[in-house]
């Protein structure tokens, strides 16, 4: 009993130590009803804080306050998701008070939604959902067991008669399999497409397309030897070349061109968003190509090549574009303003849904 009574006043004093060092509680990032945002971050040995978000043009500074609450209102902006983070004095930080972070393996970032006065094709409505699952498979060519993402449309049932096209979308270079879903919205586009009748319903499968250390291009043995026949081995979808599509960004746009022009007796759809392809297996592959462009423009029913004019990728996509032009391949492109952004992946991706499956 002595002991307890002697260890009370130490415990208490642990405590409130603890507290004095927890940090206050605040809410960043606050949308506000005209669309202007506050951020906020709490430290008080920090020096200097800025944000940066692909809504700015330039960095903007936040101001601290006696309590160590750093804070910054910026103007209202256009109703979209973007990313941001805070750099605190040199290092690049995410918001520790923001849960909606960016699925990165390079950069740290957190996502801030503003929503529009009516609501945005990327927006949770009221409309039936599909599902997201998480599947393992084995991947023969990497000698592994892999993550994908499959999204299965409303009204999915597995054992239906049913057979369901599916759309393979792969991400940027240092994204992740869940950076279509948390960054990219393709789940709630799906869904709000489909309910408007614009879109098919389909399942949309996405795979994790980095397969370091091995070269890149084994990604693409891994999609046509491994995850399409997982596919079509656990669910009941249209096992031709016309139920299958291939749509990517940045290095998944030149790794969907590399995938779905190889095998055009496997891809009816081949959509390629921003595509980088100063690799060596696009240079393998289009450096000497002379294609029978007949026979492959009657295989694909749709070839699309999506960019943004202040895309930095801009000069070598129109390249590419001329390039296939030369060598006789339809493809449509299609030029929006904007840089190498998310912002525009989702508008890519509305505008390939309803192309899909005619």
């Amino acid at each position: 009993m002595k002991n307890s009574l002697f260890l009370l006043p130490a415990l208490l004093g642990l405590s409130m130590t603890v507290l004095a060092q927890r940090p206050p509680a605040i809410s960043s990032p606050d949308v506000h009803p005209d669309h202007s945002i506050t951020f906020r971050y709490f430290s008080k040995k920090a020096n200097k804080v800025t944000l940066n978000g692909e809504f700015l043009k330039a960095p903007v500074a936040l101001t601290k306050d006696t309590s160590g609450i750093w804070s910054v209102t910026v103007p209202p902006v256009t109703p979209d998701i973007y990313p941001y983070s805070f750099r605190v004095d040199s290092v690049e930080l995410a918001d520790p008070n923001n849960t909606y972070i960016f699925a990165n393996e390079r950069f740290k970032r957190s996502i801030v939604d503003v929503p529009g006065d009516k609501p945005l094709v990327h927006s949770l409505q009221n409309v039936p959902h599909g599902k997201i699952s998480y599947r393992l498979y084995k991947s023969g060519t990497l000698g592994t067991s892999r993550q994908l993402l499959v999204y299965t449309p409303p009204g999915f049932n597995p054992n239906g008669k049913t057979k369901y096209p599916v759309l393979y979308l792969i991400h940027g270079g240092s994204d992740t399999e869940e950076t279509w879903t948390k960054v990219g919205r393709a789940n709630l586009i799906a869904d709000n497409l489909i309910a408007q009748g614009k879109a098919k319903p389909m399942l949309i499968v996405m795979p994790y397309g980095n397969v370091r250390p091995a070269p890149m291009a084994d990604f693409t043995k891994d999609m046509v030897n491994d995850i399409v026949p997982f596919v079509e081995a656990n669910y009941p979808v249209i096992k031709e070349s016309k139920g299958r599509a291939v749509a990517g960004f940045s290095v998944g746009g030149g790794q969907t061109l590399n995938i779905g022009l190889t095998n055009p007796d496997k891809f009816a759809y081949v959509c390629s968003y921003a595509p980088y392809t100063a690799t060596d297996e696009f240079k393998k592959n289009f450096a000497n190509w002379s294609p029978d462009a007949d026979a492959l423009n009657k295989q694909l029913k749709l070839f699309t090549i999506s960019v943004g004019t202040d895309d930095f990728l801009y000069e070598p996509v129109k390249q590419n574009i001329a390039m296939f032009n030369e060598k006789k391949v339809v493809v449509k492109p299609l030029i929006v303003p904007g840089g190498h952004t998310w912002m525009n992946c989702k508008l890519y991706l509305v505008n390939t849904l309803p192309q899909l499956f005619r």
